[in-house]
């Protein structure tokens, strides 16, 4: 699971859950490979996300040395700062853990990559 996805999933159909969001993350296997940078991409992604969950969803990995805990002004011309987005965001990838909604404490499990956030019938709202 990349943090680009992390950033906007929720648990928010549990039982009782308002928000469900952030989703804390406990990873117990992280792979990094290397993708193409593209500056203009991370520039349009990264208004959409909410900069402080990736933060933390980042240093809770291991992953948030060099990115700044807030948004800088002009980040999109920043290069430097674009390269360590792109590489959170799109090559850090979380392959086995789980993930705890901040309201229930349900985990999800995370299994070569893909977050199961199937529900069973009696936690749907």
């Amino acid at each position: 699971m990349k943090l680009i996805t992390h950033n906007m999933l929720t648990s928010k159909c549990l039982k009782g859950v308002v928000t469900g969001y952030p989703l804390a993350i406990n990873a117990t296997y992280v792979k990094v490979t290397e993708v193409g940078f593209d500056p203009e991409f991370i520039g349009r992604v990264i208004p959409k996300l909410d900069w402080e969950v990736l933060w933390v969803a980042a240093d809770s990995i291991g992953h948030s040395e060099g990115l700044p805990k807030t948004l800088e002004p002009k980040f999109e011309e920043n290069e430097e700062f674009l390269k360590k987005a792109h590489r959170v965001l799109l090559e850090v990838e979380v392959e086995e853990g789980h993930l705890t909604c901040p309201e229930s404490g349900r985990q999800f499990p995370i299994s070569k990559g893909i977050p199961n956030m199937l529900l069973n019938e009696a936690e749907v709202q």
